[in-house]
Parts: structure tokens; sequence; C-alpha cells
């Protein structure tokens, strides 16, 4: 098996390979010195989750570390609701629901049902304005799909030594600009 892909990786991929690159480097370091409150303000809301305490109902299931063997892919999940067969990915504000956030369901999804978990719905969830968009599963869209194995395709073969960034936006929005030799910022 190729090396893995960490889920959370497939959104941040999307918006710059190189931030992966910056996010190993500083990633032991305390995340004061190099968040920015957004990411912070991110982090703060899936406590609850990740600690087990977002509720007590025995259906529901919550920060699951999930491993797909066939899409080579290993994160955790938010929330799978057994009852509802739901598959909920949560993040603290969405004003546009990014392809990066649907292939991260997408790959928590394909994990589940790879570890025997029965998996027929799809949600994101906003945390600030308690807004939920539904997400069609993998097999029904398949435009998607493919974005989603080509994406996976891509971070396989990447080349970190090759890569130009061209989005001057992108590097406007990274916390990681300062130090990184790519950016479009003078």
């Amino acid at each position: 098996m190729e090396d893995l892909i960490l889920i959370s990786n497939l959104n941040d991929f999307i918006f710059c390979p190189a931030s992966i690159y910056f996010h190993g480097l500083y990633g032991g370091a305390d995340k004061l010195t190099y968040q920015s409150a957004y990411q912070i303000n991110g982090t703060k809301a899936h406590e609850n989750v990740d600690a087990g305490k977002y509720s007590t109902r025995k259906s529901i299931i919550t920060a699951l570390d999930v491993y797909s063997q066939e899409y080579g892919v290993v994160g955790k999940i938010d929330i799978y609701d057994k009852d509802k067969k739901m598959l909920i990915e949560r993040k603290k504000h969405i004003s546009v629901v990014y392809d990066g956030y649907v292939f991260q369901l997408y790959a928590q999804c394909f994990s589940l049902r790879e570890m025997g978990y029965d998996v027929k719905r799809l949600r994101i969830h906003s945390i600030d304005d308690n807004k939920n968009y539904e997400i069609a599963c993998p097999e029904d869209d398949d435009d998607m799909m493919k974005k989603f194995c080509s994406l996976v395709d891509k971070m396989r073969i990447f080349d970190l030594e090759k890569f130009h960034q061209t989005n001057i936006e992108k590097c406007k929005k990274c916390i990681y600009e300062e130090a990184c030799d790519r950016s479009l910022i003078e």
C-alpha cells in the first residue's frame, strides 16, 4: 500500500499542497505560533466531538478513527448517527460548501463502509449558524466521485519541488505565507 493520505489533507491539498508540508513542519509547535484565529476557533468548535462529549445517545458515534484500504485514506469522523445511517462533518462556519469538504466526507464514508457501517446519508453542519447541507453519497454524484478519485491520484504523485502557486488569493489567506518560498506576495 502506498503512503496513507490523511483525510484532513484532502481539503488542504486543494487549498494549497505546500500548506500540508508546512503543517507537518509546524505540527509539533504550539498552535498559537502559527494558526489563525479562524483555525483556532475551528479547533475549539470540535472539542466536544473529539472528547466524546457531543452526545450520550448510544446511536451516536463520535471521533472514531477510520481507514479505507481501497483509497488509502485515514482519519477521524466527527459524527455518525447509526439510527439515521448518517455521517456528519462539522465545520465552524460555512459560507461555501467547498469540494474539499465533500471529499473529506467521501473519504470518511468509504472508510466507515469498509469498517462495516451502513452509511446512507451525508451532511455537513455549520456550527455558527446551525445550518445543514445535505451531500449526495458518492455513488449518486458521478462528477464529484471522479473529482475525488482524481484528487487522490494527484496527491499520490505530487512533487513539492515542482509546485508553483498560481493563485495569489490563496497566498493572502494562508497562515504559512510568510514562511513559504512559493508565495506570490512580495
